[in-house]
């Protein structure tokens, strides 16, 4: 079956999806002819003009409920026009999880913009942090619209980057002119020296930056505090460490950590807490079921629980 190839677009209201769908479909290099179907999952204060587009193989449909996204119900409305690919107005009260999850099989991912007003969003992200981080977490491009100069960029900037260190980041100002963001992201921790000592209130951003190109701290020799966990389907010389890290919330508290081997592993209690100085290797461990970092255990000392003991970003 031919892949459908989804642009998918999320905010909150008033926060320009339907302006930038509107001029994107006005412009011809991208309504191209392609017959397109195109899903409105909210009723915005702003319409779209459908006579205004390059060409008229745009095929509106409307999904009124959250519960309403199935697969059977999204694949007859594309069969029905004919359609080659689909653009998503999506609802930002709803979770993307629903999407991801009802989406037809042959429905891909082609790109995922999120748009924010800039004047409103650090007060979203206040006030319904679960959400705006549901939209951070994958979405490719920021677009942060009416972004005037009495905007605090770092701001914006820290809470993109608590959910995504790979999301670029767009700022568009009142006058309609677009700057991208280049604030330097350096870790809080050295990576370069002997021994990479990670803070108690760091292991959250180094475990999201491990996470995302672990392959660069292959060789590297780690130093944190973390618990211990065991389980009887890994090797007697390895156990998982790491921490409880929240992300946005208490529903999403979830351990995060790394496989180690140690020929002492069995004198490890359960959910002790440990420093633990490891080096790093990339390769296959039971653990994954297929090749990421490993640490080999060079020195372990007991010690107290951090004063913090679940991680979070700052």
């Amino acid at each position: 079956m031919k892949d459908i190839p989804v642009y998918l677009f999320t905010g909150f209201l008033e926060a320009g999806k339907t302006k930038f769908i509107q001029e994107s479909l006005q412009d011809r290099r991208v309504n191209d002819g392609t017959r397109t179907l195109l899903l409105l999952c909210e009723e915005g204060i702003e319409e779209l003009d459908p006579s205004l587009f390059a060409s008229p193989n745009v095929y509106v449909e409307t999904v009124e409920n959250e519960e309403d996204l199935q697969p059977e119900p999204l694949q007859r409305m594309l069969d029905a026009h004919k359609c080659e690919r689909v653009i998503v107005e999506y609802n930002g009260m709803w979770q993307l999880g629903t999407l991801y999850e009802k989406m037809p099989q042959s429905w891909v991912i082609a790109q995922e913009y999120l748009f924010c007003d800039a004047n409103t969003f650090v007060s979203y992200n206040a006030n319904m942090r679960q959400l705006v981080y549901d939209k951070l977490r994958s979405c490719e491009l920021v677009v942060f619209n009416r972004c005037g100069e009495d905007i605090d960029r770092m701001e914006l900037h820290k809470i993109v980057r608590a959910a995504s260190r790979r999301t670029d980041i767009a700022y568009e100002k009142p006058d309609g002119s677009v700057e991208y963001d280049e604030i330097e992201d350096p870790l809080p921790f050295d990576l370069e020296a002997p021994v990479v000592d990670i803070a108690d209130r760091d292991y959250a951003l180094f475990y999201a930056d491990l996470s995302e190109s672990f392959r660069k701290y292959d060789g590297k020799t780690l130093r944190y505090k973390g618990m211990v966990v065991k389980s009887a389907r890994l090797p007697e010389d390895s156990f998982i460490f790491g921490r409880q890290l929240m992300t946005c919330c208490v529903n999403d508290i979830q351990f995060t950590g790394l496989a180690c081997t140690w020929p002492q592993a069995k004198t490890l209690a359960k959910g002790e807490w440990v420093v633990l100085t490891g080096q790093v290797s990339v390769r296959w461990h039971r653990a994954y079921g297929k090749k990421g970092p490993v640490l080999t255990v060079k020195h372990i000392e007991p010690c107290d629980p951090p004063e913090q003991p679940v991680a979070t970003y700052y």
